[in-house]
């Protein structure tokens, strides 16, 4: 059993755990950094502790650090939350070789699902579809130009221990290969310290689709699948559960292409298999796996009334998968507009401050995770994600008036956020319908004129 819980991370995603162990009578304890002592996941928390200062190098990922806060609070089990040292394997199997519980799957499958050019090698043993591209990581530029002359051009270069968007580079003919095969391989040293890259066809018309998943090590279900495709610069701004893309037929194949994947590799926990759709021809590729919760789970709790973080925790303490795939329904339909502290008048540039004035929306199918309150100063060093809006309605028009009325009443004072976008792009038509790609934000936001301060709304 697990009485008592390391939360090995911070903002919403701390408290939102923080929350779901009080719920199944667990002791939290909120590992933080010295800039995060006064934050609401320490507030609300049973007890914390502080791990280093405020460089997240020295704090949320030393792993020393956060084993020596589990050991000193007792803890039994540690939730790594995602980001940070959420899909770390050596963390994984630290926590378990120090006698406590890992909140996720197997050192293992963290291995293996999270380097891209394993996961993609796993999907096919699997059966389960992939881009067309190199079977495994690039040796060297010979056998680059090589594969790339099979799959065709334009294409991919993309690290292979990559995450978030980063590593990746397109390449359209062999000269710009030439030149860009080195320099992502010196990204990714960078960035992952692994320099290893591998090649995948470039979609046009891609949409980025997600299927949640919980497994027990030999069972998994899905709980049916998010659009992704609203992104700038490879970061998710907008989700949706379901997608308005998909017919039924090529939903169920999605669906079952997950599990099957899932189950192939023993996967136990929560997880998301990440895969591209191809507009065009309909066609769904699997593109990588994150081994952890999402930013994005709360819109498939809105859909099936399944609390995930609590699932996780119920795993973790050994009472295993509670559901079969015929118990878990899709109703109605649920939005997440991630809303970061960021200034869109000046290229998105990161706008941290104090929050001075706070009015959250609130109302029938309206939920907001934050960890924001009135006063609160944000710390520049980390993400700048400051809530999470999620809004549920029976149909996605209904869904997508809803939020604009949410966002109608949200007020925050003290810095930028981007809520104001966000009102914006609800009104565009083309959003409305959904018709979207990867590509589409980024040509949206080149069109689009900046509001004058007369003009701005309360939200920004």
């Amino acid at each position: 059993m697990i009485h008592r819980l390391l939360i090995a991370n911070r903002g919403e995603i701390a408290l939102r755990i923080v929350r779901a162990a009080r719920e199944l009578g667990m002791y939290s304890i909120v590992a933080h950094s010295e800039a995060d002592s006064d934050s609401l996941a320490v507030q609300q928390a049973d007890e914390s502790i502080c791990i280093g200062p405020a460089q997240a190098t020295k704090s949320y990922l030393n792993v020393e650090a956060v084993l020596n806060a589990a050991r000193q609070s007792r803890a039994d089990a540690v939730h790594p939350g995602y980001g940070f040292l959420s899909e770390n394997a050596d963390f994984a199997r630290a926590v378990k070789a120090a006698g406590m519980v890992f909140v996720g799957p197997d050192a293992a499958i963290i291995e293996r699902m999270g380097d891209k050019s394993r996961a993609r090698q796993t999907a096919l043993e699997a059966g389960v579809p992939v881009v067309p591209g190199s079977p495994s990581a690039i040796r060297d530029l010979e056998e680059a130009l090589a594969v790339a002359e099979a799959i065709g051009y334009p294409l991919l270069v993309k690290a292979a221990a990559g995450g978030g968007g980063r590593g990746i580079r397109i390449a359209e003919d062999a000269e710009a290969l030439v030149k860009q095969l080195p320099m992502a391989q010196t990204e990714a040293r960078t960035a992952f310290g692994d320099d290893r890259v591998y090649l995948e066809r470039f979609i046009s018309r891609a949409r980025h689709i997600e299927v949640q998943i919980l497994g027990d090590g030999e069972r998994a279900v899905h709980f049916f699948e998010r659009e992704c495709s609203l992104q700038r610069r490879r970061q998710k701004v907008f989700e949706e559960c379901p997608s308005p893309a998909l017919d039924e037929a090529t939903r169920d194949a999605l669906h079952r292409s997950a599990v099957a994947l899932a189950e192939h590799v023993g996967y136990f926990g929560a997880g998301t298999l990440e895969y591209l759709y191809d507009d065009l021809t309909g066609e769904f590729f699997f593109i990588e796996m994150n081994t952890r919760i999402q930013v994005e789970h709360p819109i498939t709790e809105a859909v099936t009334g399944v609390d995930l973080v609590r699932e996780m925790l119920r795993l973790a303490r050994g009472e295993g998968l509670r559901f079969a795939q015929r118990d878990i329904q899709c109703r109605g339909w649920a939005l997440e507009l991630r809303i970061n502290a960021e200034d869109t008048e000046r290229d998105f540039f990161p706008s941290p401050g104090q929050v001075q004035r706070l009015v959250w929306p609130t109302g029938p199918g309206v939920r907001i995770d934050s960890a924001l309150y009135e006063g609160y100063r944000m710390p520049p060093f980390y993400d700048s994600l400051v809530a999470k809006l999620i809004v549920w309605d029976e149909c996605r028009d209904s869904a997508l008036r809803r939020a604009c009325r949410a966002l109608d009443e949200f007020k925050l004072e003290g810095f930028a956020t981007t809520a104001a976008l966000h009102r914006r792009l609800l009104e565009d038509s083309e959003v409305r319908r959904g018709e979207v790609d990867t590509s589409f934000l980024e040509r949206w936001l080149e069109g689009q004129t900046i509001p004058t301060p007369s003009e701005k709304e309360m939200v920004s």
